[in-house]
């Protein structure tokens, strides 16, 4: 089971708690407020308050101990670059951290942090994705600009196959699954054809994702 130590319990702390809760893992929650901890102690099968820019309170909980370290502090950017300056330096496997803006995103990634969330972006790319084309149903940001997304097919797609609409070569769109209510196929040759009442998988860049819209 993977171990996770979770350190500051904001609104962003508080749902990465409760989504934890539901996957096979084991994550203790640290923040200085006992107050936040209380919100999370249903979830977490361990909460300790303290603080996490002090390298001793740390030093003490064994962070090399965890197989991933996340450091959620939203509303404080010195304590976060302190905090994962401190994990850096106990020997943290893996460090994930929170940025709001792209600064702190590069400064995290200098000082350390293996991975960068970025909720405020992600969610308004999605929201953006979502609310501006008539097809997208859901989205998720992969690197180099490209995404998967979950679309309708645009009318133009429906009854042919694969073969025949060639989208790779055409428009560099790579189809990785169709979705029928709840179910996913991820195993169909050139000879598939698309029909109107599934929604399918698709990967391309995030710039072209008009493309999946019919005007």
């Amino acid at each position: 089971m993977k171990s996770i130590l979770l350190i500051g319990i904001g609104r962003f702390g508080y749902h990465l708690a409760k989504e934890l809760s539901t996957l096979d893992v084991e994550f203790m929650a640290v923040d200085a407020d006992e107050a936040k901890l209380k919100h999370v102690s249903d979830f977490a099968y361990k909460s300790l308050i303290g603080d996490s820019t002090d390298i001793e309170f740390l030093r003490h909980i064994g962070v090399n101990n965890f197989d991933e370290c996340i450091v959620s502090i939203g509303d404080d950017f010195q304590s976060s670059l302190e905090t994962v300056l401190n994990l850096k330096e106990l020997g943290a496997k893996k460090i994930t951290a929170r940025a709001s803006k792209e600064s702190q995103k590069k400064l995290l990634a200098e000082i350390g942090a293996n991975f960068i969330v970025y909720p405020e972006e992600q969610l308004a790319k999605w929201t953006a994705l979502r609310c501006g084309t008539n097809s997208i149903y859901d989205f998720m940001d992969l690197d180099d600009g490209y995404g998967i997304f979950e679309i309708t097919p645009p009318k133009d797609w429906v009854g042919k196959t694969l073969a025949e609409l060639d989208l790779r070569r055409k428009q560099n769109i790579n189809i990785i699954g169709v979705k029928n209510k709840n179910r996913i196929n991820v195993i169909f040759g050139p000879t598939f054809k698309i029909r109107e009442n599934e929604n399918i998988l698709v990967i391309a860049k995030i710039s072209e994702a008009e493309k999946f819209s019919d005007k």
